[in-house]
């Protein structure tokens, strides 16, 4: 990933998920659990979804900020980021989402 606002994001992350939980959200986060990272990304989830069907283009972008920042402490809890789902997505490229929706319920 180049030097872009995600690669940014990933990088803070990374760094913070072993500072002292008292002076960071995502290392008082990350000490909480998968549980507790991963019940935030649901509530984002939801949020974003309020605002798209409330028609509230600023408050999903804001949500999605915050959807995508939860979203990658998890994948960082997992090593994992978001590389790993650039490298499925591309996996994807070029599969019709039906077809591809298909394979997975046949597995």
């Amino acid at each position: 990933m180049t030097d872009t606002p995600f690669a940014r994001l990933e990088s803070v992350i990374r760094e913070r998920r072993t500072a002292d939980p008292s002076t960071s959200y995502v290392a008082k986060l990350t000490a909480r659990g998968r549980a507790k990272i991963a019940q935030k990304l649901g509530e984002e989830a939801v949020e974003t979804v309020i605002a798209a069907i409330s028609d509230d283009r600023d408050e999903v972008v804001k949500e999605a900020a915050d959807l995508i920042f939860h979203l990658t402490v998890l994948l960082a809890d997992m090593g994992l980021g978001l590389d790993d789902v650039g490298a499925e997505l591309d996996r994807r490229e070029g599969v019709s989402g039906l077809a591809e929706k298909a394979a997975r319920k046949a597995d």
